[in-house]
């Protein structure tokens, strides 16, 4: 893309971002509101919700009248994080929140927070996976960490699903499941894609896709870097280990969606992934170009989506639709 493209493409890019601004300022209509209907309240539970994006979810959802229940690995900072919540509320805002620890990288910590979930709110509605980890800032590209890296990004990601799923409450508006990811781990970007066109086909076509191949996608990975032969000629040539996660994320949300296609009405469930964005947050060093409550838009809109306009295994970025 040349020098005009690019500038083209920025201006497009920050018009969007100013139709998503004013869409932001419009309140719901009442009959768009599915969340008040339920009783005592819809139950949301965010993942890595003490600070950024995170952070920015919660809040945004329990200004709209959602319970939410911030998840964060950290208990003293969910704690702290719900506090803020609650003391930067309006005065008119009657708003609910609550903290609980969790980690999405420890199975028994998973299992202890369902176990909870059930017995203190008998299930939920909305699911945001946001917890996610990445070491790689401006130009460094290390794959040290990259097993870390999958092991919160993707697998505590699908481990989180595993466990809430058959929590989620059964009723009319369908249940949603909303996992942050990156355009980063588009399998077929410009600058920043696998390298194997086979794997790249096979990643983007419904009837190949499965999860044995996304496991062995990342089992591949990990052992090259376990090797010292991995190389970025095959791998994404940006956060390697990241994108990969983001990757395995994204994939696996339209694999997710496909199974859940036939759940009867009054079962659904409604999973989606978005990309939030280049945020300023801990996570990019505060380098990114926009705050973390544009960050989060697209995520809580997803989550509240009306039943009119409900969709399935879709990516988004500034509420549309964009490719995989």
């Amino acid at each position: 893309m040349g020098k005009k493209g690019k500038e083209a493409a920025r201006e497009r890019r920050e018009q969007r971002r100013r139709e998503v601004t004013l869409l932001r300022a419009l309140p719901y209509e009442p009959h768009q509101r599915w969340w008040d209907s339920l009783a005592p309240r819809a139950v949301a539970v965010v993942t890595g919700a003490n600070r950024g994006i995170g952070f920015e979810a919660a809040r945004q959802l329990a200004l709209h009248g959602l319970h939410v229940v911030l998840a964060s690995r950290d208990a003293a900072k969910g704690q702290d994080a719900a506090g803020r919540i609650l003391a930067e509320a309006p005065d008119d805002a009657v708003v609910s929140v609550e903290s609980r620890q969790l980690d999405v990288a420890d199975a028994a910590s998973v299992e202890a927070f369902a176990a909870w979930a059930v017995e203190t709110h008998g299930g939920i509605h909305v699911l945001v996976n946001n917890a996610g980890v990445n070491f790689n800032k401006g130009a460094h590209n290390s794959v040290e960490f990259a097993e870390q890296v999958i092991k919160t990004n993707y697998y505590g990601t699908k481990r989180m699903i595993d466990a809430m799923m058959p929590l989620m409450k059964h009723y009319p508006y369908g249940a949603r499941i909303v996992n942050v990811s990156s355009r980063l781990g588009r399998a077929n970007g410009r600058r920043n894609r696998i390298g194997d066109a086979s794997l790249r086909d096979q990643l983007l076509n419904d009837n190949r896709l499965s999860e044995q191949l996304i496991d062995e996608m990342i089992m591949k990975f990990l052992e090259q870097v376990k090797q010292g032969t991995w190389s970025s000629n095959e791998w994404p040539q940006m956060y390697t280990d990241y994108s990969i996660s983001k990757l395995a994320v994204n994939v696996y949300t339209r694999l997710m969606a496909r199974r859940l296609s036939d759940r009867p009405e009054g079962q659904k469930i409604y999973i989606n992934c978005f990309c939030p964005g280049w945020v300023k947050t801990a996570m990019t060093g505060w380098e990114g170009n926009i705050s973390a409550e544009e960050g989060a838009d697209t995520g809580v809109w997803l989550a509240l989506l009306a039943q009119e306009r409900l969709t399935n295994g879709k990516f988004f970025a500034e509420r549309c639709e964009i490719s995989f």
